[in-house]
Formats: C-alpha cells, sequence, structure tokens
C-alpha cells in the first residue's frame, strides 16, 4: 500500500533528522557486525605478519623454538581472521538492545534434518 503525500513528507523528513543525528548514527555503527569485523579482520592481519616475522626471525638465528612459536601466531590468527570474516558475511538481524526475533535467510538443513525427514517420508513396506 503506497504511503500518501503527508506520511511521506513525514517520513522523509524523519529520515533527514536521523541521518544527521551523530549519536545515531554511532550506535547503528556499533552495532553493526561488519564494522566490527572488518576491525579484527585488520587485526588478525598483523598478527600474521609478526607471526611471519618471528618465524623467520626463528629460523635466521636458529631458534627452532621461536620459528614455531611464530608458527602457531599465525595458524592463530588466519583462524581469528576467518571467523571474523564470517561474521561479519552474517546476515542475521541483530536488534539494539535485545535478540532478533528471525533471521533474514533460511537455515540450511543439515544432514540429521535431512536423514529425519527421509525417514519420515519413506515408503510404509510389508516387512
Amino acid at each position: 500500500m503506497p504511503l500518501s503525500e503527508h506520511e511521506q513528507r513525514l517520513f522523509e523528513q524523519i529520515e533527514r533528522s536521523l541521518a544527521e543525528d551523530p549519536k545515531f548514527a554511532s550506535a547503528v555503527r556499533a552495532t553493526d557486525p561488519r564494522f566490527h569485523a572488518k576491525r579484527r579482520m585488520i587485526a588478525a592481519a598483523v598478527l600474521l605478519l609478526a607471526g611471519m616475522a618471528l618465524l623467520v626471525y626463528g629460523v635466521a638465528i636458529s631458534i627452532p623454538l621461536l620459528g614455531v612459536g611464530g608458527f602457531v601466531v599465525m595458524l592463530g590468527a588466519l583462524f581469528f581472521g576467518v571467523q571474523a570474516y564470517r561474521r561479519g558475511q552474517s546476515t542475521d538481524l541483530h536488534a539494539v538492545g535485545g535478540t532478533a526475533t528471525r533471521r533474514t535467510r533460511q537455515r540450511r538443513a543439515g544432514l540429521v534434518d535431512r536423514l529425519e525427514e527421509r525417514w519420515r517420508r519413506r515408503p510404509e513396506g510389508d516387512a
């Protein structure tokens, strides 16, 4: 149902006032999972570089334990970065100050769900 002309003007006025409000913009940015994911991915990249530096330095001065430590830091940074990327790609709804009541996309059926569905649809045979 389209909005009336008066409702459209009110809606545009509200939209302008919200766009100009710095507190509202920072509150929305603070709850955006993509904002936090980007920051975490940058931190993961810095940790990855630090791990590489430790690995190379440990090999260069012949301290294998330092090289192994650098490799572990690299693996941890990669894991942290992948998790941050996945959270940033999430399309779940987040309510400010609460929880979302629904998801924006349907959950994929897992293996167990598919097997249960097949079991329910199986033909009843004479056994």
